[in-house]
């Protein structure tokens, strides 16, 4: 009887693993944090040396509790209350005692379901 070397396939993407709103910290980065969207407020102009253009406060939740979010730009009206959303390569800190996640510069923000 022959004998083959067995290997397993275990379908696993490569990506970083999921984030929690409950393990996020103030001045850390977001690799990978999955949120369904509750609120969007007003947006609003900022003019400032670093970025110029419209700005929309909003806030997520996961399963373990709740986190304000920036939007910038185009991200406005790409998302929805509702929207399940996806944040790659963002940036959190810490606003008025609250935890903020945003794309900062080089993230990403993706919806991922309706």
């Amino acid at each position: 009887m022959e004998h083959k070397p067995t290997t397993q396939y275990t379908g696993k993407k490569t990506t970083s693993r999921r984030q929690k709103i409950i393990d996020l910290q103030a001045n850390q980065p977001v690799h990978r944090l999955e949120i369904v969207l509750l609120r969007v407020y007003p947006r609003r102009m900022v003019y400032s040396e670093h970025y110029v253009g419209p700005v929309a406060a909003a806030c997520g939740r996961d399963e373990t509790g709740i986190v304000g979010l920036v939007l910038w730009g185009d991200q406005i009206q790409q998302v929805q209350v509702g929207d399940i959303l996806l944040l790659e390569s963002g940036w959190c800190r810490e606003r008025k005692g609250e935890l903020v996640v945003s794309t900062g510069r080089n993230g990403r923000l993706n919806v991922l379901g309706r």
